[in-house]
C-alpha cells in the first residue's frame, strides 16, 4: 500500500510539474519569443508603402555593421527645417554625411528606407547596435510634425512593432538615449509624446 502510495504522489508532481509547463508556454510564449528567439531582419519583406534607396556603403553613414537583436526604436527628428525625405536621404549618400536612419519620413507621409534592417544606422550613438532609427522631417523651427508625417511615423512604428516583437514602451526618443533635445518638439511636450506611444498602443492591440 506504501509503495502504491508513494508512485501516485510521484505521478499526481509530475502532471503539476507538466500542467506547470505548459502554462508557462502559453502565458509566456510572446516574453520568450521576445527575449530569446532573434528576428531575422534579412527576411522581413518591407510593405509596398515605403520606398527603398537604400544609400551606399562608405564607412561613415553606412558601415555595413550588423545588428544585435533590436530592443527599441528611436525616434529622431532632422536638423534642417522644411527639408524633404528625399534630401535628406541623398544627404545621407554623400561624401559630406556621418550619419543617416534607417527610414525618414516626409512632410507629406512619405517614408524612404536608407538602411538595411540587419545593420546598424549611424544615428543613435551607443545605441545603434540594438535599435531602428527614424528620421522625421518637419516645417519649421518648432519641430512638431506635421499630421501626414505625423500618422506615418505612427504607421511605421506599428509596423516595426510587429516584425520585432516590440511594443509602444520600446519606442524611444533620441533624448531618452544621450539627452539631445531630439525630437524638440516631443522632448519639450512630453505629453505629447506620451499620446504618440498610445496611438500606437491603440493601432497594436
Amino acid at each position: 500500500m506504501a509503495r502504491h502510495t508513494k508512485k501516485n504522489k510521484k505521478r499526481r508532481g509530475c502532471v503539476r510539474f507538466l500542467f506547470l509547463l505548459l502554462v508557462l508556454l502559453v502565458l509566456g510564449g510572446a516574453a520568450v519569443s521576445k527575449f530569446v528567439l532573434p528576428v531575422n531582419a534579412d527576411k522581413i519583406v518591407i510593405p509596398s508603402w515605403i520606398k527603398q534607396e537604400i544609400i551606399r556603403v562608405d564607412g561613415a553613414s553606412r558601415t555595413g555593421k550588423k545588428t544585435r537583436r533590436i530592443k527599441d526604436i528611436v525616434v529622431h527628428y532632422v536638423g534642417n527645417p522644411g527639408t524633404t525625405a528625399q534630401e535628406n536621404r541623398d544627404y545621407f549618400d554623400s561624401d559630406q554625411s556621418t550619419v543617416s536612419a534607417h527610414f525618414v519620413v516626409g512632410l507629406d507621409g512619405e517614408i524612404i528606407q536608407c538602411i538595411p534592417l540587419s545593420e546598424q544606422s549611424s544615428a543613435s550613438n551607443n545605441r545603434n547596435v540594438d535599435t531602428i532609427s527614424i528620421e522625421v522631417c518637419h516645417p519649421d523651427a518648432s519641430g512638431e510634425f506635421t499630421v501626414a508625417s505625423y500618422n506615418a511615423t505612427v504607421k511605421l512604428c506599428v509596423w516595426l512593432c510587429e516584425q520585432f516583437g516590440l511594443d509602444q514602451n520600446d519606442i524611444i526618443r533620441h533624448y531618452d538615449v544621450t539627452g539631445k533635445l531630439c525630437p524638440k518638439y516631443y522632448v519639450e511636450h512630453p505629453a505629447a509624446w506620451a499620446q504618440f506611444k498610445e496611438y500606437v498602443k491603440e493601432r497594436l492591440e
